[in-house]
């Protein structure tokens, strides 16, 4: 049972997703260029990179579920934008 309390307690310590594509990268410019300051404590370090790795695969997904969406309005091929 003290598992499942451990496990409910860091779901709720961890920031919910951003709601867009943009503020998920404005969030991660902001976590590096702390993490890259070098004044964060070992701790927050950690929690930031741990962060950093989620939002990376949420923009990832964003970005292939949009490639995707462009594949079916472009007859199944992704063209170059220059080509458009």
């Amino acid at each position: 049972m003290a598992r499942t309390a451990k496990s409910t307690a860091a779901t709720a310590d961890t920031p919910p997703m951003p709601a867009s594509y943009e503020e998920a990268l404005a969030e991660l410019e902001q976590l590096v260029g702390k993490m890259e300051a070098g004044a964060l404590p070992l701790d927050q370090l950690l929690a930031s990179y741990q962060r950093g790795a989620q939002l990376l695969q949420f923009c990832r997904t964003r970005l292939e579920a949009v490639e995707e969406q462009v594949k079916l309005l472009e007859d199944g091929q992704l063209k170059p934008w220059d080509a458009a």
